[in-house]
């Protein structure tokens, strides 16, 4: 078992942070210039390396905590890290109208950051579980109260795990291309096979894109394909993807089916493009959670990236996630942005404009800040009321 039970909750406690080291414009210029990145303002960003039980965790953050208001925590996919996997979406116009009333805390998995030193021969790289046992270290150094998550594939699996052993840690996920099956005998000789035929940052392409996206969209690909190979060290990252391709089943089931299911208590919501590799498992994903309190949204036009490619289309699926669990009731945080008349979920006129949905069912949070009930569940349909208790699944 994992030495999870010395981290309980009665050690973590509010900290004031003090080392910081400004990302200052002109540093890593490699990425500012690629077309990959918008351009940032770095100078709002600290870097930190932080302790934890399993080793040095790098993250950098940008506000600070604002009363009993969650952080915004991201953590990446195999192959990336924060800037690569979440540079596009932060950057985006409207998701700073949003992140401007959030401290924001980009995670990067051990020896994933640019610039990051080579792990020894022999190190033993953290598995998935001691990756989420991680997090509340980072919690910790920074005193925040609970977080809401962001993270993309393997980032999203750590996530889960994150708020399935700590649960009054999370307020909220947002998982994208989340797979929670480990891989069976097969899948493992077939990875081991591609990994002697292929190139890492191949290998890595491969997970991250559909076959038709390599084909078709090649810019892309070949844009990803240079900064995999030249911005994240090899070394580690091969450690990192070996982890990933040996982890274990999520332990989650749909309250009701097995006895004493475990299920992720918060809001989740589940993103996948309609033309990306992970569609399978994520929708697997979505039969295995609380049908109360899982949004499903599948982005047309979108393949296995869509917080590069849609962000704007995540970027308002994001709002309205977050008005559902109390956030944004008075705050009109966009031009053009309609607020709701009730905070308590997310209403069928306004999810229109977002997209098609069949049905909907939301738990919400008449979140403020001091306050963080949980306990108000409503349900509507936006195509006809009446249909409750299903998983809200859209199509935009």
């Amino acid at each position: 078992g994992l030495l999870l039970q010395e981290m309980t909750m009665a050690g973590l406690h509010e900290v004031r942070f003090t080392e910081e080291k400004p990302l200052l414009r002109g540093q890593d210029a490699e990425l500012e210039n690629s077309d990959v990145f918008l351009s940032a303002v770095d100078t709002d960003w600290k870097e930190h390396d932080i302790e934890t039980p399993y080793g040095l965790l790098h993250v950098v953050i940008r506000g600070s905590p604002k009363g009993n208001r969650p952080a915004i925590l991201t953590y990446h996919d195999v192959g990336l890290n924060h800037k690569l996997c979440f540079n596009t979406f932060f950057n985006y116009e409207d998701m700073q109208e949003i992140t401007k009333h959030f401290v924001v805390c980009h995670v990067d998995a051990p020896g994933q950051q640019a610039g990051a030193s080579q792990f020894p021969q022999g190190y033993q790289y953290p598995s998935m579980d001691q990756l989420a046992a991680m997090l509340p270290s980072v919690v910790q150094h920074f005193g925040f109260k609970y977080v809401i998550g962001i993270g993309v594939g393997a980032g999203a699996y750590v996530l889960a795990k994150f708020a399935l052993i700590f649960p009054d840690l999370v307020e909220g996920l947002v998982l994208m291309n989340i797979d929670p099956n480990g891989k069976g005998w097969i899948d493992w000789a077939a990875a081991k096979l591609s990994g002697l035929t292929s190139t890492l940052p191949d290998t890595v392409l491969s997970h991250l894109f559909s076959q038709e996206e390599l084909v078709n969209n090649t810019e892309l690909v070949q844009s990803y394909r240079q900064q995999i190979g030249s911005v994240v060290n090899q070394f580690n990252l091969q450690l990192f993807l070996n982890m990933y391709n040996s982890r274990r089943d999520l332990d989650i089931n749909r309250p009701g089916t097995v006895p004493n299911a475990k299920t992720l208590r918060c809001p989740v919501m589940l993103v996948v493009g309609d033309n990306a590799p992970a569609e399978e498992g994520v929708v697997e994903c979505n039969s295995k959670l609380d049908p109360t309190n899982t949004t499903f949204l599948k982005m047309a036009d979108s393949g296995g990236l869509p917080q590069v490619t849609q962000p704007g289309k995540l970027t308002e699926a994001f709002k309205y996630f977050l008005q559902g669990m109390g956030y944004s009731e008075c705050q009109g945080w966009a031009r053009g942005w309609r607020v709701p008349a009730c905070a308590h979920a997310l209403p069928s006129a306004s999810m229109t404009r977002l997209a098609r949905s069949r049905t909907a069912s939301l738990t919400s949070a008449s979140s403020v800040d001091g306050t963080r009930p949980r306990a108000c569940t409503h349900s509507e349909s936006t195509e006809a009321m009446g249909q409750i208790n299903h998983t809200m699944e859209v199509s935009c």
